[in-house]
């Protein structure tokens, strides 16, 4: 007969123990999860982010089909499973009616430490963070959901910080929720946010400079421009454009506040792009939007790769707790590509992680050590005979 493998959990998984430490850490001070009622927990919630960790991690595709795995697979039921395994009610409720806080808890201690370890890429720009919203798509029997007749879509609003490429805030709407009010709330004092011309609106461009908010946003070509001072531009350079302007057509729609508009050209394309950060060049004004694309390719990535948009829950509170659950498994990530191998997130990363996992998994003990053995033992060179 086969041997049946059943590995202790304290000396398995060494790879899984190494990635997931940094949210045993963010546990430590985290607010107690309490009962509700005098019913008592059917789960912890160590057990319910590690399930939802291991669901994003492996790319699964229903709330079904994980709990289906933690069943029977050899290390999700030795390893991240509770000894008692996981029931789909107690799943369930977790899921959709507590640990929000928690979730919230672990997600921004996690990002504080991503910020203290990872470098900037660009560090003479400050802290950039990229504002943008993405579409979910609901069921029909996710009444909040709203977006159009006999369609049902929720929509995720996240800042990003484009220097370190790693999540900051996030917010959930419906559908038709609107992405500009979330400037104010994704910013802080010492950040600049960088948008698309999605969220170009004249009086917000004059709330956020009322409110001391930074921001670099590039806007429609044909806005209409008032030229108050014109700024010299230096030779040999994509920048065309360097001028404190008011934006839009007296009495109707233009600003009250002068700011800077500077325009730049790149592939036979050219972009204006709003600021009040007079302390920058117009050459970094041009680098710090070219960032902007990482917080798309960060969502294809998430949504690709991680199986974010996979509904495990229908409720605003379910989807909420998953959202967040995606995103701790980025910031996992980030920490763990990083410290390993000095690099950011990429799938090739993941998949090693994924082979170094089940490889461990099959390994006890010394026959553990033998593997780490063979695969670090330097590799004999063959001459030819001359």
């Amino acid at each position: 007969m086969p041997r049946t493998f059943k590995p202790q959990k304290s000396s398995q998984a060494v790879e899984f123990q190494q990635f997931f430490k940094p949210v045993q850490e963010a546990m430590i001070d985290m607010p107690k999860l309490e009962s509700q009622g005098n019913r008592p927990l059917q789960m912890t919630f160590e057990d319910h982010l590690k399930a939802l960790v291991y669901f994003h991690l492996e790319e699964h595709h229903s709330a079904q089909h994980l709990l289906q795995v933690l069943k029977q697979d050899d290390f999700a039921c030795n390893q991240i499973a509770p000894e008692d395994g996981i029931k789909k009610s107690n799943f369930s409720e977790a899921t959709n009616s507590r640990g929000l806080e928690q979730f919230f808890y672990v997600f921004e201690n996690l990002q504080a430490q991503a910020t203290q370890l990872l470098p900037k890429k660009h560090p003479e720009l400050g802290t950039l963070i990229g504002i943008d919203g993405s579409l979910i798509d609901a069921t029909l029997s996710m009444y909040w959901a709203d977006y159009r007749k006999n369609s049902k879509k929720a929509k995720v609003h996240v800042g990003f910080d484009l220097n370190r490429a790693i999540p900051r805030k996030v917010f959930l709407t419906d559908g038709n929720g609107a992405e500009r009010p979330f400037v104010s709330k994704i910013i802080s004092d010492d950040q600049t946010g960088v948008t698309d011309r999605g969220y170009q609106c004249h009086k917000r461009f004059d709330q956020w400079q009322d409110e001391d908010k930074k921001f670099i946003c590039r806007i429609k070509a044909s806005t209409k421009k008032s030229i108050i001072e014109k700024k010299e531009l230096t030779t040999d350079s994509i920048v065309f454009f360097d001028a404190i302007v008011l934006l839009g057509t007296a009495g109707v729609n233009q600003t009250k506040k002068p700011l800077r508009l500077v325009g730049y050209e790149v592939d036979k394309v050219k972009y204006w792009i709003a600021t009040n950060r007079y302390d920058l060049s117009a050459e970094q004004i041009a680098t710090a939007y070219k960032l902007r694309w990482d917080i798309e390719n960060f969502f294809a990535w998430w949504k690709r790769h991680m199986k974010v948009y996979h509904l495990i829950a229908r409720s605003e509170h379910g989807l909420m707790v998953q959202i967040l659950a995606g995103l701790i498994t980025y910031l996992l990530l980030a920490i763990y590509c990083h410290q390993k191998y000095n690099e950011k997130v990429s799938i090739k990363r993941v998949r090693q992680l994924r082979i170094l996992i089940q490889n461990q998994l099959r390994c006890t003990g010394s026959e553990y050590q033998n593997y780490l053995d063979l695969k670090n033992k330097p590799k004999l060179s063959i001459h030819a005979k001359s």
